[in-house]
This record gives C-alpha cells, structure tokens and sequence, in this order.
C-alpha cells in the first residue's frame, strides 16, 4: 500500500479529452463502441461549451469518458505532460469481433498485441486519439449495450512524462501502488485499475487542443476526502490546487510534478440528480449558474443526432458553417456572420428571437487576428486589406453557391444577418458578388472598400440598424450613399446605442423581417 492517505475509494474516476467534431465524436464512442451517452451539458467552466459524458448504464465512477468540444477547434499535440492514450475493457473472447468490426467500419487499428500480460487492440477515434481495447474481464455493475462485446469500464489510461518516477510518487496518493515495469513503462495499480506511466524524455511536449486529453480524475468517496487531500497537498508545495462544484461531482484540480493536469471528483451525486435512468442524456443541461441564460446557451451549443437518428449530413464547403434546426421549421433560412473575434454561434439567440421558425446557418470567418476570427484582415482600425476583402467576397459567394445545392436552400427564403465586422462583409460581398446576397439586416454596418463599384441593387432589400452613441457611426454614411445610389430598397434606422447590440435591434429587426415575409405572399 502507499505510504501516502489515500482516498476511498481508490481508481479512475474519468478521462476527460477534446474533439472538434460533436457528431463524429458520438457516431464513434455511442455508436461504434456502444458506451451510453449519459450525460449532455453546458460546460462547468464555460456554459457556451458543450461538454458530453459517456459510460455504462448510470454513468458510474470508472466508466466515464467525457469530452470538451471546441467544433472546428484548433488541433493540439499530444506530447509529455499529457494522457495520451487511454483503455477500455473487453470481454476476452470479443477481441476477434472486435477486430472484424474495425475492418468493417474503417477504424484505424493496431494488434493484437500483449501489454503487461493482456491483449489490446489500438483504434483511433476521430480525433486521432488512440483507445485502446483490452482483453480482461471486468464485470460492470450497470451493463449497457450488448454485454458480449460491450465495453464495461476503464482499464487503463497512459501518461507520457519527463520525470517518471516523481509522476509515480505522486500517483501513490491516489490509491495506487507501483507495479510491474515492461520497456519504458512502468504500470501503477488499483483495486480497480491501472495508470501506465511512460518515460517521454525527449518527446515533445504537449499542447492543449482538440485531438488532446485534459486530465484524468480519480475517485473520492465525499467532499470530506476532497477537502482532506487539498489540505494535504497545501502542506506538500504541489502545484496550485482549485476545487469546482461540478453539479454531478465536486473536484480537486492539481498537476502532478511532470505537468500532467489530474482531478480528483467524488462519487457523488451522480447523473440521476437530474434525469431520471432510463433518460439519462436525452436533454441538454445546462449550469445552475448559467440558468438565466439557458434557452440562449441551448441555442448556440452545437445540434448532433444520436446513432440511428435522422441527420442532415454535413459537407465541405470553403467556411466554417453550423445549423441550428428548430423544431418546428418554415422555409426561411437566417445566414449569420458575427462580429470580431466572433463564432458561428453568438448571433443565434439574437437570430431565433426575430424569427423563431427559421433555420440558422452560423458561418465562421477564415482572416485571424492574435486568435480571433474576423471575415478579412485589417491593417489599421479603419484601415482594411482590399485584396483580402476581395478573395474572400469571392470565396463566401462560393459558399452560398455550395449551401444552397449541397442542403437544398431557397434562395429566395434566405436572409443573411451581420453584425459589425460580419455586416461590413456582407455589404462588401453585395458590392463585388452582386446577386447572391438580396436580403440582408446590417448591424452597426461601415462600408470598408475603398473603391465600392457601381452596382445595380434594385431587387435588393436592405436593412440598416446604427447606434447614435456608436464611435463607428460616421464612417457607415458611406455605405448609405453606396446603397442609395446602387438602388436598393434599403431602410435605415439610428437607436440610442453604442456599437453594442441591444434589445431594439432585436424588435427592429423582427418588424423588418415580417414587411418582408408580408411582401413576398402579396
């Protein structure tokens, strides 16, 4: 046993990873493994994140495998200082199943091999993060799925370190004892399960990002044990230590002295505390925190189907995009490009209060400046790069093109929306695409070309929303004069606002959008 105070019960808690793709992700870990999505929520640190459990039938400590999804996130580099694979448990006689399904679905593989005396076979999900499966029979207490083949727990979970000796000290705290050693590895063992720790001296070291693990948590019995471990590690000169609520569980957040980020989470409540068994993971959760802003956050958190699930299939196209598909939808289809260092998501909310019933199509822009997303670049505050303005009018011109024939839009049931930095490209894109924009709500709008064309917009309509306190309204009468003299049927409005947008824009818009539905059946 270790010489350290332990926490009972002893083993994985979770592994916790982060994917950029929400509907792969589940196609992969519900479907093709057949774990039980048992949980869906806004994310504990930031509710505008989605985050999912998986598991066995009730999301028991020892099964999870949560995710942090940042859709169409930036990859990350799995180095030291990092989980960088983690196993799951198998009845020994479904590995030969197991590898007939990988060959049958197109899942990377590796194996069989022996590790520590047991067979594993190595996939890759569609993150490029390697799970591996392993032969060992480990019962579950709350089966899910088919119990022939079906995963039952977490076997394993592998950490690359620089300092793999002090790594191991650490892990003793947790219940673990050291173990066998084969090659570079050396194994730490539970009463339930086992961490690999593997010397990466040498290796690189690893980046956060999608296609990455976050930190694995081990189990604690009650916030009592939590609060014994913090105090314990105060007294040690650890790494800084934070402790969270995280509705379902409270955790201790430390790094162990080669970086590697752990949590330590309680067994307790569980995920029946708000879903009942037999429903668990149906419903998007969100953070009691966040309550106020739920219908908002359920909004902008990515949509996905469960496996089997009707779904509209995603394609390539040159942006970034993202639906949001009411439950009761119209024809209409509202195209939404954000602000600076904006997402696809942020005008959502405002978009489904003007026209509940309509489709929502996110775009996110391709120009990046320090990390945040802009629709093209600028080379001053009011200065911007014509040629970057140009190309990429014409690469979103494209897009429209691609949307419309890949999902089988109506051009004419389709309304872009920009607010700032996204409605100064779309009256740029009016300007050098003429024809694939006519119907459009600008929000805080300035005209950024410097030579705007002669246009002819007479089937356009146009709707502009300023803010009298806004710094940037002088600069939009630019765009007015343009619009007037190209000839569109466009209407202007100056608030009692600042660049910001606020709840008249909102109504304003909502009024414009039912002249216009009122016009087209007249």
């Amino acid at each position: 046993m270790s010489q350290h105070a332990t926490t009972s019960p002893s083993g994985i808690h979770h592994v916790t990873l982060i994917t950029r793709n929400v509907q792969k992700n589940v196609d992969f870990y519900a479907g093709f493994l057949g774990l039980r999505l048992v949980k869906r929520t806004g994310g504990y640190e930031d509710a505008e994140q989605l985050h999912l459990f998986y598991g066995d039938a009730l999301g028991s400590p020892g099964t999870l495998v949560t995710f942090l999804v940042w859709e169409e996130g930036a990859s990350g580099r799995v180095g030291h200082g990092q989980v960088f694979e983690f196993a799951l448990a198998v009845p020994r006689q479904s590995l030969g199943e197991w590898m007939t399904r990988c060959l049958q679905h197109g899942i990377a593989m590796q194996g069989p091999s022996h590790e520590f005396g047991e067979t594993v076979l190595r996939l890759k999900d569609p993150d490029g993060f390697i799970v591996k499966l392993v032969g060992v029979d480990m019962p579950s207490a709350h089966p899910w799925g088919d119990a022939s083949r079906g995963p039952t727990r977490l076997r394993a979970v592998t950490i690359l370190s620089e300092a793999p000796e002090e790594t191991a000290a650490f892990i003793t705290r947790f219940g673990y004892r050291i173990g066998p050693v084969e090659s570079n590895t050396t194994r730490m063992i539970s009463d339930t399960d086992v961490i690999d720790i593997r010397d990466g001296t040498g290796f690189v070291e690893g980046i956060p990002g999608t296609g990455t693990a976050d930190h694995v948590a081990f189990r604690a019995a009650d916030i009592t044990a939590i609060k014994a471990l913090e105090a314990q590690l105060a007294t040690l000169n650890s790494s800084p230590t934070n402790s969270h609520d995280r509705h379902y569980f409270t955790s201790l957040y430390v790094r162990e002295p080669a970086g590697t980020l752990l949590e330590v989470a309680t067994d307790g409540p569980g995920f029946t505390i708000d879903e009942t068994a037999d429903l668990l993971g149906t419903e998007l959760m969100v953070p009691p925190e966040a309550a106020t802003r739920a219908e908002d956050i359920k909004l902008m958190l990515p949509q996905f189907s469960m496996p089997g699930e009707p779904r509209l299939p995603h394609r390539d196209l040159p942006f970034v995009h993202r639906f949001y598909t009411p439950k009761d939808p119209d024809e209409t289809v509202i195209v939404l490009l954000h602000g600076s260092g904006g997402t696809e998501a942020d005008l959502m909310p405002l978009a489904h209060r003007i026209a509940p019933r309509a489709t929502l199509l996110g775009v996110r822009g391709r120009a990046h400046e320090e990390g945040s997303a802009r629709w093209f670049r600028r080379l001053g505050p009011t200065v911007f790069d014509q040629a970057d303005i140009h190309s990429e009018a014409e690469a979103f011109a494209a897009f429209i093109e691609g949307a419309v024939a890949a999902y089988r839009l109506d051009p004419a049931r389709m309304i872009f929306l920009g607010n700032s930095n996204g409605a100064n490209f779309l009256a740029s894109i009016m300007a050098l695409q003429p024809g694939h924009i006519t119907k459009a709500i600008l929000l805080r709008p300035i005209m950024v070309l410097d030579h705007a064309p002669e246009t002819r917009l007479d089937n356009s309509r146009v709707l502009m929303i300023t803010g009298k306190r806004d710094p940037f309204a002088n600069f939009g009468q630019k765009l007015v004069q343009w619009l007037d003299t190209s000839g569109a049927l466009f209407e202007q409005r100056c608030i009692d606002a600042s660049h910001e947008l606020s709840s008249q824009d909102e109504i304003i818009a909502q009024e414009w959008l039912l002249d216009q539905q009122t016009e087209s059946l007249t």
